[in-house]
């Protein structure tokens, strides 16, 4: 039986945010399609490893059979406790270190609250400006699916956008950029309608044309964007969101003269 944690490089006390922090980073090294010479086996067994860790069944059994044989010894004499120094500290750099820190130690619930509380009280507070973009993109993505499964749809799509804009300036998340589009799609189309504002669920589908989803999903958000405008007695607007949609919907388009990126990912 393989060594879970010590594939993927990770306690065995590690949560699961880290668990899969540790397998983006190794897999970008060793996936067959990373245009490096790889070694096949080593991937297949980092794809196992966090198969077995990923799954909370999977994992319990795997830590009954080998109890703490290969779990990693702690320093005791290194005392030195960051998350306290970081929540005694009020400046933007060490409260952003400190959600990314929380959320990878367990502390979810504490990192979402205070990613919002510092949304709502510093209008010009980025999470991005303060890390590199391999971290930003690795924990933002993790970051925003907190606040997809806490029903904070909005912030958890602002960020999406910030990760998928970034990717295209800097390729760093390609192997799980098709999964960051899925995700912001079918945020995109279940969770929008009936629990955001009209006016927020306008926002985040205009900002959405601008994230190179296939034809059809332009479509179908300027389809629900002229349904609002509609409701809202804008009939123009409305109007003109159909004839848009119409254009998309019959013209035939090169898919790569508009950098329709989510569909070669697909292919």
């Amino acid at each position: 039986m393989i060594n879970c944690y010590e594939i993927l490089g990770v306690r065995q006390e590690a949560t699961a945010a880290e668990i899969k922090k540790a397998y983006r980073t190794k897999a970008k090294l060793l996936h067959p399609d990373s245009g490096m010479q790889v070694d096949t086996k080593a991937f297949q067994k980092l794809v196992q490893a966090y198969e077995i860790l990923s799954d909370q069944r999977q994992r319990s059994i795997f830590d009954e059979a080998y109890g703490r044989s290969y779990a990693y010894k702690k320093d005791t004499k290194y005392t030195f406790d960051y998350h306290t120094w970081l929540s005694a500290r009020t400046d933007q750099e060490s409260r952003a270190k400190l959600i990314f820190f929380d959320l990878m130690h367990n502390r979810e619930d504490e990192a979402v609250s205070e990613f919002k509380r510092m949304s709502m009280e510093h209008a010009d507070f980025s999470l991005k400006r303060w890390f590199t973009r391999e971290d930003f993109m690795d924990y933002g993505y993790i970051l925003a699916e907190e606040l997809a499964l806490r029903n904070e749809y909005y912030d958890a799509l602002i960020l999406l956008e910030q990760i998928i804009k970034m990717e295209y300036s800097y390729n760093y998340f390609r192997l799980f950029f098709p999964e960051v589009m899925e995700f912001t799609l079918s945020i995109l189309k279940r969770n929008v309608e009936g629990n955001l504002s009209e006016e927020l669920a306008l926002d985040v589908w205009e900002r959405a044309l601008d994230l190179g989803f296939a034809p059809k999903e332009d479509a179908w958000f300027l389809q629900k964007m002229s349904q609002i405008y509609t409701r809202l007695g804008d009939i123009q607007t409305a109007s003109i969101c159909l004839e848009e949609a119409a254009k998309i919907t019959t013209k035939k388009q090169d898919i790569n003269q508009r950098g329709y990126i989510y569909d070669s990912f697909k292919e």
